[in-house]
């Protein structure tokens, strides 16, 4: 009975959220158009369409990171995939100029980054695969360091730069969903999808790999093999948000926790769904207020590193209570 009454309600959560999110996007699409409908939504379903690639993709890493690793104060960021974004944007500034850069193919741009981000995390997984390092906490040691590393890189360039260019580096840094590129929406769609297919194939092992190390591995589960998979996995999810709009570091926190809150099930079935609906609402609810009602006052990007910088602050005070 108590199973049945916490299924119900989590599906009654989960369906609420659903609603909330669909009237964010309804919103999202028709405040504000005057009846400028031949214009207005196709300029705004381009925009619609990467807030959502960027909610669903935050999301589901996030939650998937915090599966494997056990924590649920931890991002795949604390590996150094932010790092390695403000290091690539400084050394691409130093060398060819900020005039250069922002003429780059955007699509060119995408695809290094990705490249760039996930070729830094195959380096690692190869070696915690290998055995060099010998479990995920290691992994993750090495990566703060390397983001340590890449972030002083990052000073130093920065030093030597131009002032201006200075300026227009500093934009670049920051998250961005304002002016979200639609030509890379192919790109970034196709990536998610690919993603989603192959966690699909393993989605039964997500709940086993909750349990922790020893109980997947008694459970039959390959658990170095699956951790690395559902890595690649992350990797993926998190270049995609980062090369879209750029770093988001206490979003996903925000989202996942949030969604553990208002779920009470650890089942991926239900937390996953949760997650992404929440960054949705988050997102486009959130973008669509800023915009039409704020009038662009403030960037959403500073709004939800605000929040969830303060979330986090929150949750490791309560924990130390406990």
């Amino acid at each position: 009975m108590r199973r049945e009454a916490r299924d119900r309600r989590g599906r009654g959560v989960i369906g609420l959220l659903a609603l909330v999110a669909l009237l964010a996007m309804v919103a999202f699409m028709v405040v504000g158009a005057h009846g400028n409908w031949g214009f207005v939504l196709p300029f705004r379903a381009g925009k619609l369409a990467a807030l959502l690639l960027v909610a669903y993709a935050v999301a589901v890493s996030t939650v998937l990171f915090q599966t494997i690793t056990g924590n649920r104060i931890l991002t795949p960021s604390i590996i150094g995939f932010d790092a390695l974004y403000i290091l690539l944007q400084s050394a691409l500034v130093l060398a060819i100029g900020s005039a250069a850069t922002t003429a780059l193919d955007p699509r060119v741009m995408f695809v290094v980054e990705m490249a760039a981000m996930v070729g830094f995390s195959l380096v690692l997984y190869r070696l915690l695969f290998s055995g060099a390092i010998r479990n995920l906490f290691h992994l993750m040691l090495v990566g703060i360091v390397l983001g340590v590393l890449f972030r002083s890189l990052s000073t130093v360039f920065q030093r030597v730069i131009d002032p201006t260019e200075f300026v227009v580096l500093q934009d670049r840094l920051f998250a961005n969903f304002n002016s979200v590129d639609t030509a890379l929406l192919g790109v970034a769609a196709l990536v998610v999808g690919l993603v989603t297919a192959a966690g699909a194939t393993m989605f039964h092992a997500f709940d086993v790999m909750a349990l922790g190390r020893d109980q997947a591995i008694a459970l039959g589960v390959d658990h170095r093999r699956v951790t690395v998979r559902i890595l690649v996995l992350v990797t993926l999810l998190v270049s995609v948000s980062t090369a879209l709009v750029g770093p988001v570091t206490f979003f996903g926190l925000l989202v996942a926790n949030l969604a553990y809150m208002l779920v009470p099930d650890a089942r991926h079935t239900r937390t996953l769904p949760a997650a992404v609906l929440v960054a949705v609402i988050c997102l486009v609810g959130g973008q669509m207020l800023l915009e039409r009602v704020l009038d662009y006052s403030t960037a959403l990007s500073i709004v939800i590193e605000f929040a969830g910088g303060l979330f986090f602050i929150l949750f490791l005070l309560r924990e130390a209570v406990r």
